[in-house]
């Protein structure tokens, strides 16, 4: 059986990988999708369309 990871995501926006049984470090969140290290990658390739941190967003909308 593969390595399993969770999809997490910090509050700029940003999402990344983390190994399934570690804490996730401060700053990020799970998201609740879990799996294989590639369908992990595959499920942020669809969600993260926009990888400018949130800030930048916001302050171009300003």
């Amino acid at each position: 059986m593969s390595e399993q990871f969770a999809v997490v995501r910090n509050i700029e926006g940003q999402y990344s990988v983390w190994p399934l049984g570690r804490d996730v470090p401060s700053g990020w969140d799970a998201t609740g999708f879990e799996g294989p290290r590639e369908h992990c990658l595959e499920h942020i390739g669809e969600v993260w369309t926009d990888l400018r941190p949130l800030s930048v967003v916001a302050a171009e909308r300003r």
